[in-house]
């Protein structure tokens, strides 16, 4: 017990060290049994080591470093989505604007004009080379970024990851201030930080949710200073890595309104006028009379033609099959955002969001219905969810977090078919937990009244 008590930071973190290394360089996807070991394994070692050593915030910061310096010349395993972005990119460097061409029919009209293009084709897939891009135009600069300084796919990889890994950075940086703001335990932002989510679908897997919530932390941390100008242009750049900040909007109609001394509502009306403005600034550079057309057509494929790992929806898919012999995808897909709007309205109207940490926990439950009833949840889409919990007293995002790795299961197989027993025991998990917290965990606080400090 005393030599666990005096290595035990060491041990903790050289275990982790060993199995971030196998699976960014010797796991394929395919093996799913090793992945399930090697991540139950690594959230072991992430819970300890955080329970233990949550007061010394340099070793924390030093193995939140070290993990993902890992995979920093690693090449993604188990997502072929970075391909795309290679590809994205090096078209923009060629002077095509990626928001007007398909790969699949790119690659044969143009004789090959970028570097790679027949190896990046074939890596993204048929399915993603058949749709138009739909990355805001931030997310394609960092696309552009790699293509500028990586000539090789490999140096590509590194320089996104590179990007990546310094956006976790000033999450780790702006969380700890916002934490001391809210006079939240600052080591709370490394739920978020070390969790072994977070690193192999982020950092490994090259997903740009941290860029993201990058700029999404420091917006909310300026609009705490009452800088709501300065902070609507970084929600506007969040937006403009991903479009799910956009379902946030409404949430701060009565922050603004209540909450400010002096002309609240005018001030939210320059608030949403800044972050449009400066959104559409940021795509002009891609403006063609085709770009709304075609990325709308690629954003609504993953409402009525994508499914995976959905919970809500694969209940009402089979009540569809059950009643009309066939999948009711195209209808259940439009009535779905229709209810995520009108409970997004209600938490926006009817709860009293008049201090900033209530309206993260409204952004918290609202995206949380959203991926409830949403036809696609790929596992990546969760780490939004898991740093608006550090700023709350909710934790299933962290659970789902450990679970959300059985949906891996379909990639186990050359069919990509999914083990729905492995998913109904991931939702049975999450949502369990998340009735606990709401209901029957002791001093937990009821969303639907909003009854909490935080």
């Amino acid at each position: 017990m005393a030599f666990w008590n005096k290595y035990r930071a060491i041990l903790l973190i050289l275990t982790s060290v060993i199995l971030y290394f196998f699976i960014a360089y010797f796991l394929e996807r395919e093996q799913f049994n090793w992945l399930l070991f090697s991540y139950f394994s690594l959230f072991i070692c992430f819970y300890f080591l955080v329970k233990f050593e949550h007061k010394n915030s340099s070793i924390l910061i030093g193995a939140s470093l070290l993990f993902r310096l890992v995979f920093l010349c690693s090449i993604p395993n188990l997502s072929q989505d970075f391909y795309r972005f290679i590809w994205d990119g090096r078209m923009i460097l060629q002077g095509f604007n990626p928001y007007l061409s398909l790969p699949q029919t790119f690659i044969f009209e143009h004789n090959f004009p970028i570097a790679d293009a027949p190896f990046l084709y074939q890596g993204m897939g048929e399915l993603n080379g058949s749709h138009y891009t739909n990355y805001p135009p931030i997310h394609q600069f960092c696309f552009l970024i790699s293509a500028f300084f990586g000539n090789k796919i490999f140096t590509s990889v590194i320089v996104l990851r590179i990007i990546i890994i310094l956006a976790d950075v000033g999450i780790l940086y702006f969380g700890k201030k916002l934490l001391e703001k809210f006079n939240i335990p600052v080591y709370t932002i490394f739920w978020f930080i070390l969790n072994p989510f977070v690193i192999i679908e982020l950092t490994g897997n090259l997903h740009f949710e941290s860029v993201m919530l990058f700029f999404l932390v420091w917006s909310l941390y300026k609009l705490q200073q009452k800088k709501w100008v300065f902070a609507a242009i970084l929600f506007a750049c969040s937006i403009s890595v991903k479009l799910i900040p956009l379902l946030f909007l409404p949430l701060f109609y009565q922050w603004f309104t209540k909450s400010e001394n002096k002309n609240g509502f005018k001030k939210l009306i320059a608030f949403y006028v800044i972050v449009l403005a400066t959104t559409i600034v940021l795509f002009l550079p891609f403006y063609s009379s085709t770009l709304v057309e075609n990325y709308m057509n690629s954003v609504g494929l993953w409402f009525q033609k994508f499914e995976f790992n959905a919970s809500i929806y694969y209940v009402l898919r089979e009540i569809g099959f059950w009643l009309y012999g066939y999948n009711q995808i195209a209808l259940i897909g439009k009535i779905t955002p229709i209810l995520t709007v009108l409970f997004l309205l209600y938490f926006a109207f009817f709860k009293k969001n008049t201090s900033l940490k209530k309206v993260i926990i409204s952004m918290l439950f609202v995206l949380s219905f959203y991926y409830f009833t949403t036809t696609t949840m790929h596992p990546w889409y969760l780490s939004t969810l898991i740093l608006l919990a550090v700023f709350t007293k909710y934790r299933f995002p962290m659970v789902w977090s450990l679970v959300i790795i059985l949906s891996y299961a379909a990639y186990s197989n050359n069919n990509y078919q999914e083990n729905f027993w492995l998913i109904s025991l991931e939702y049975i998990i999450v949502y369990g937990f998340l009735i606990w917290e709401l209901y029957a965990k002791k001093n937990a606080n009821n969303i639907f009244a909003f009854n909490t400090s935080n």
